[in-house]
């Protein structure tokens, strides 16, 4: 079998990039107006301007006409189809963070809505009762016991940490669509994934409120805390009917990044 390295090479050279802009773009937010998890402010604001510019001129029209076009349900297999080929990353990093329990969850998750769900369109395995974590690198890292590091945004990618970055090729590899070995079929299942991504979040924008950047950035690291700690820092607060909401860095209008 011959194994695509695109999206490796892609996350890893961006990753690169970014490292090398940060000793340039940190420097102009005044030190003592640096947040303690976000000293490369000035680097990340300009990056989250970018992705917002990308976002309306091209990923928020798409999503718009695919929920446009696309009916409910097909949507909700969809979004169940994606989310049941992340279950072998779950599987996989739940074992090494010592989580065997977890790790059957997700394997059984994977047979039964790989079967039964009609490869994974229905999430059989839920209404059966059969629920568990997700589990990515980043997660296993923290784990660990590395260090957050600073908060990053990152080109396209959106939200993230210094080690949930060096998590995010591992993440990748793990991913069954990343070994597909037709280049049509792998780049369409991407887009459709990342549209699906998109159009799930259109109706939840009004709920940032204030500064846009400071509020997504927040929120991604309570969250991603939140996850690591597998809740041991308290209830979930983005899991209640009144906040539930996925946080991307494409959430954003042309008035917050005005002079």
């Amino acid at each position: 079998m011959v194994v695509k390295h695109t999206g490796f090479f892609t996350r890893a050279l961006v990753a690169m990039a970014a490292m090398a802009m940060l000793a340039g773009c940190a420097g102009r937010v005044a030190v003592e107006d640096r947040h303690p998890d976000d000293p490369w402010e000035g680097f990340n604001r300009r990056v989250f301007a970018f992705n917002d510019v990308v976002d309306r001129a091209v990923l928020k029209p798409v999503a718009r006409g695919y929920r446009t076009i696309t009916p409910q349900p097909v949507q909700t297999g969809v979004g169940n189809f994606f989310s049941n080929l992340g279950e072998p990353r779950t599987a996989l990093n739940s074992l090494l963070q010592g989580k065997p329990g977890n790790a059957g969850i997700a394997t059984s998750r994977f047979v039964i809505n790989s079967t039964v769900g009609i490869a994974g369109l229905w999430d059989f395995a839920t209404h059966m009762g059969i629920t568990g974590r997700d589990e990515d690198f980043g997660q296993t890292l923290g784990v660990w016991g590395v260090t957050e590091g600073p908060y990053l945004v990152l080109p396209f990618l959106g939200p993230s940490t210094l080690r949930d970055t060096v998590g995010q090729p591992v993440d990748t590899m793990t991913y069954p669509v990343y070994y597909v070995e037709d280049d049509a079929v792998r780049y369409g299942l991407t887009a459709l994934r990342i549209v699906d991504l998109r159009a799930g979040l259109i109706d939840q924008e009004a709920l940032i409120r204030g500064d846009r950047y400071v509020f997504i950035r927040d929120a991604y690291l309570q969250r991603r805390r939140f996850e690591v700690s597998d809740g041991e820092l308290g209830d979930d607060p983005f899991a209640s009917d009144d906040f539930d909401f996925d946080f991307d860095d494409a959430d954003f209008d042309d008035a917050e990044f005005a002079d």
